[in-house]
């Protein structure tokens, strides 16, 4: 399939519709400035009242009449500049894909070299956000704004929780663990504090209290400590290939002493060390571990130490943009006693996944907010598909005048791309071109030049609370839409095999939720029996250690939860869930949560869903989750919470 790099088939309707949108932008900037100084948010609230003199407060009253002014005098010019946009939109493609090509070894060609189909398995991490990058004025009213400094700062930190590397964590002593947080972020992130790149030690002396280790080979102790035998790393991977550190008893928080490197390579991370971003949603601060490189970023946020008795299990991601490979040990023993129930880790996590494969986002409306969005993923993903869906008038829906929001990001080559907008959208929702976007990206060969492929499904469907069957409707078309285009895009038979189909994941903003008593329609659609939720027992019933995706947004920019780490920690608590999630609508009447004295049950609106099927999977294989997180790096940045999956496919008779 050709997939389409421009929003148009010709240079002559590109030239014509960039002429039509420089006759209405003016108009529509103007309008979405004035709107914007009319509803603050609950920080530009505070700010005020702690400051009578308050600048903003006086740039409205100054600048709102010549506001009123020019959108006057542009409004003749992007009428005419409409009636020149809207008849181009019926043949502008549903996409732009984007591909920044990476011949390196951590580059989407070289990644399909890796799995072969044999062998203990391959990890694949699937991530979903929704980021409310709508026009400034409308953001406004989920409490977030300036869009465009928002987008900078939320690719920049997706980039930098994805590309750092994983750490294997041995306990030597369980009554000396300390490590300092500086040393610690040091010893993660080649990027330091100053955003400058660091150039990383390819080893670093044995100290009492830590050992690191990249790709200068295994300590002698190693093999006896863990019970590993040369060759037959029990994470499915090379452990030459892993970044270890050892905690031990004696003089825990000394750092690390580095030696220079012996090729004097220097790291990459992310897009190379450019200039952090800064949103006035959120000021980085020191301490804030949203960027890697803050020089205080807690430990406990950048890993979790397991201890066990038995050897670690798992099999490590490669991580992108990095000299090494790395990955954490995930002692059994320690799992069966923190989640005796699951055979899955599961965490309130401050960092995306690191080695993060997909990126699966809604909301991000705004054009000139995706252009920056994908500029800042490009330093990790090397293939993105942005401003996805309709404008205008088409078929039997609606006019539209926003995109579907979808955005797709990806470590591995897509193959085939399909979007369908949802027909039935009513009241507001109508007027953007909400659908489900449909992807098929390549992850390996086998010897037998069979390529190996999964099938991803992105989608964000209807908002309106009351319009239950609007979203049966939507789930419906959903699932027949992904059947037609596995369908249409396959090119295997049951006796001539050409592709061998490892994994089909769905993901996205549902808009409702598993406990609230109005979205039982929802709870109990077909869709929840032919595709597997890890955070869910059955219909209205959660897991316990599920918590809600969607913030009480009139408490987005309180100390306690501004940060990636606070917000982990207050989530980690149930009074904290009580105060910073929304709740169901029957369980919380009136909105908010702040201040209420009774007893909220559940863990909050968990309306941010990550699926994976099993049907249609290559027969001799088998998908399961390795791990689930709810992510934090985004506090300030938007009201929801990204969530992520980690499935291992492996042989059917092999642990995962």
């Amino acid at each position: 399939m050709v997939l389409y790099t421009t929003p148009f088939p010709n240079s002559c309707l590109s030239a014509l519709h960039a002429v039509s949108w420089a006759l209405i932008f003016p108009c529509y900037w103007l309008a979405d400035r004035l709107l914007a100084s009319f509803i603050p948010t609950t920080f530009e609230k505070r700010q005020r009242a702690d400051d009578p003199c308050y600048l903003q407060l006086l740039c409205t009253v100054l600048f709102t009449p010549v506001y009123l002014a020019l959108l006057v005098a542009s409004l003749p010019f992007a009428f005419l500049g409409f009636l020149l946009w809207s008849p181009l939109q019926s043949a502008r493609r549903p996409y732009i894909y984007s591909r920044l090509e990476d011949k390196g070894p951590t580059g989407g060609a070289a990644l399909l070299s890796e799995w072969k189909g044999t062998g203990p398995g391959k990890s694949f991490c699937f991530a979903t956000a929704n980021l409310c990058l709508l026009p400034d004025s409308l953001a406004r009213l989920n409490n977030v704004f300036n869009t465009q400094a928002r987008a900078k700062e939320i690719g920049q930190r997706i980039r930098n929780g994805a590309s750092r590397p994983q750490i294997k964590i041995y306990i030597d002593s369980p009554t000396n663990t300390s490590i300092s947080a500086a040393s610690f972020s040091s010893l993660v992130s080649p990027q330091g504090s100053d955003g400058v790149p660091r150039a990383v030690p390819g080893s670093i002396k044995r100290t009492a209290s830590v050992e690191y280790k990249g790709e200068g080979g295994r300590h002698p102790s190693d093999e006896a400590a863990n019970g590993l035998a040369s060759g037959d790393p029990a994470d499915g991977g090379n452990l030459e290939d892993a970044c270890i550190v050892r905690i031990g008893g004696d003089e825990g928080g000394r750092p690390p002493e580095a030696v220079d490197p012996p090729n004097g390579g220097q790291a990459r991370n992310g897009a190379g060390g450019g200039p952090r971003g800064q949103t006035p949603n959120h000021s980085q601060r020191d301490g804030d571990s949203g960027s890697l490189g803050s020089p205080s970023a807690s430990r406990e946020s950048l890993v979790k130490g397991r201890a066990g008795a038995d050897g670690g299990s798992g099999e490590p991601g490669t991580n992108s943009k990095l000299p090494y490979k790395a990955s954490v040990v995930k002692r059994a023993a320690a799992r069966r006693r923190r989640h005796p129930d699951e055979a899955f880790d599961h965490e309130v996590s401050a960092f995306f996944p690191a080695n993060l494969d997909f990126l699966c986002l809604q909301e991000v409306f705004d054009k000139r907010a995706a252009a920056k969005l994908k500029d800042q993923l490009h330093g990790y993903f090397e293939y993105i598909l942005y401003d996805v869906g309709v404008y205008g008038c088409h078929g039997c829906c609606s006019f539209k005048c926003l995109n579907s929001g979808l955005f797709f990001a990806s470590r591995y080559p897509i193959m085939d791309v399909a979007y369908h907008c949802y027909p039935n959208g009513r009241f507001s929702d109508s007027l953007a071109s909400k659908g489900a976007l449909y992807l098929k990206v390549q992850v390996g060969s086998t010897p037998q030049d069979q390529r190996i492929v999964g099938y991803i499904s992105c989608t964000h469907l209807h908002a309106l609370a009351e319009d239950s069957d609007i979203r049966c409707e939507q789930l419906n078309m959903l699932q027949d839409w992904l059947a037609d285009f596995r369908k249409s895009t396959s090119s295997s038979s049951a006796a001539n095999p050409e592709e061998l189909v490892a994994f089909d994941v769905i993901c996205g903003d549902f808009n409702f939720d598993n406990c609230s008593s109005d979205d039982k329609l929802e709870q109990q659609h077909s869709l929840f029996t032919r595709y597997k939720d890890p955070c869910r027992l059955g219909p209205g019933e959660e897991k316990p250690w599920a918590i809600g995706t969607l913030l009480d947004q009139d408490g987005l920019y309180d100390e306690e939860v501004c940060t990636p780490d606070n917000l982990q920690k207050v989530l980690e608590s149930e009074e904290g869930r009580r105060e910073y999630l929304a709740f169901p609508t029957s369980k919380s009447p009136g909105g908010g949560q702040k201040g209420r004295k009774e007893l909220l049950k559940g863990n909050g609106r968990r309306i941010d869903y990550m699926l994976h099927g099993e049907e249609g999977l290559c027969p001799d294989w088998k998908a399961e989750v390795e791990e689930f997180s709810f992510i934090t790096q985004l506090s300030g940045l938007t009201d929801h919470l990204p969530v992520a999956m980690r499935l291992m496919v492996s042989a059917g008779d092999d642990e995962a």
